[in-house]
């Protein structure tokens, strides 16, 4: 089981820089722009459809990081989940332009808080996959799968 209280606490030693606002509404969510990032710059979502990320958006949670003072969408990420025991951290993407200003780290701890304070029985496993961010995930307590030789996979990467 994770420990909620571990993860609100990593999202308070990790908060947002100063200019920048947390959101799981989906109506603030801008789901032309998120296309576009990762349609053309996500290497994980090159090429994907409209329509594939309409749906894949229908079926998660999702979030975003918004300039304070425009309201500009800079960041997105979507978690697949039963709210009990299993969740799927995906499509997390900071624009470009704010990268480096530690947005990564502090924005998946929000994500992350907010995904366990929906959970009402507790969380048992948050699984992801990355090609380059493992030390993004790192601070937040992810580490590489205790017992690979147990999970399987159907389908490609």
């Amino acid at each position: 089981m994770i420990d909620t209280q571990e993860l609100l606490d990593a999202a308070a030693r990790h908060p947002l820089p100063p200019g920048y606002a947390f959101s799981a509404d989906p109506g603030r969510f801008d789901a032309d722009l998120v296309h576009h990032w990762l349609s053309t710059d996500a290497y994980w979502a090159l090429g994907r459809s409209r329509e594939a990320q309409a749906q894949m958006l229908a079926g998660s949670l999702v979030h975003g990081v918004y300039e304070e003072e425009t309201g500009a969408q800079v960041g997105c990420a979507r978690v697949v989940t039963d709210l009990a025991a299993f969740a799927y951290l995906c499509d997390v993407y900071i624009a470009p332009e704010v990268r480096g200003r530690g947005l990564g780290t502090s924005f998946v701890a929000a994500v992350l808080a907010d995904v366990v304070q929906r959970a009402p029985h507790g969380m048992r496993r948050v699984l992801l996959a990355t090609e380059d961010a493992h030390g993004v995930y790192a601070k937040l307590g992810f580490a590489a799968l205790p017992n690979p030789e147990r999970w399987m996979v159907l389908g490609g990467p």
